[in-house]
């Protein structure tokens, strides 16, 4: 599928995406108060160029409903996907194995490609898998795609992403997908209200 490159004019929204904190804080109360987890183990995983730094609000806010979150605590996501699969397929195990059950996986970005094909090479491991604006049609990916993956996918995607295209977000070919768009930008999907209710939902499934 051919998707358009976004254009200065997004790239320039994504500055904007900071303000979804102070809407965050604002909904706190509300959103605490959304289906609890009770220990299950979730794997969030980090963006292109970005570390856990970048998502320690998310895993701060699900760990304030119950979750046993866990960072990838693998440095700078590099996107090289050859040396990273490995390593996350070893760790996503280790909590698997240390917990005694699968791992729910969240992956922001390129983090979310690499939660789907550690589950679509290890679906025993992973309970469900949550993407936010990931480029699910990576050419890179081409020939895995052959294999389906069998485990549940939530793909989170908005029209106002300035970094990734939001068509090549949508999953038309997994057989257990659900598709959500929200009004995000890129940048803001790690901060988003909106975004932070549906993994609450979705993991409490």
């Amino acid at each position: 599928m051919n998707v358009p490159d976004p254009g200065p004019a997004s790239l320039f929204r994504e500055g904007l995406g900071f303000l979804e904190l102070p809407r965050l804080l604002l909904r706190m109360p509300e959103l605490s108060r959304l289906p609890r987890g009770d220990g299950q183990p979730v794997m969030v995983l980090p963006g292109f160029a970005a570390t856990d730094a970048s998502t320690l609000v998310l895993q701060g806010y699900l760990r304030l409903l119950g979750y046993n979150v866990r960072g990838w605590r693998m440095g700078v996501n590099t996107g090289r996907m050859a040396t990273l699969l490995p390593r996350v397929l070893r760790r996503v195990s280790r909590t698997a194995e240390l917990a005694g059950e699968p791992v729910r996986l969240v992956g922001w970005s390129l983090g979310g490609v690499l939660a789907r094909e550690a589950a679509r090479e290890r679906p025993e491991l992973v309970r469900r898998v949550i993407t936010l604006g990931s480029p699910i049609t990576d050419s890179r990916l081409e020939a895995r795609e052959l294999t389906p993956i069998r485990v549940p996918i939530t793909a989170i995607w908005s029209r106002a992403d300035g970094i990734v295209p939001w068509q090549a977000c949508i999953d038309v070919r997994s057989p257990d997908v659900e598709n959500v768009e929200v009004g995000a930008t890129h940048i803001g999907l790690g901060f988003s209200p909106d975004v932070y209710r549906l993994i609450a939902e979705r993991l409490a499934r």
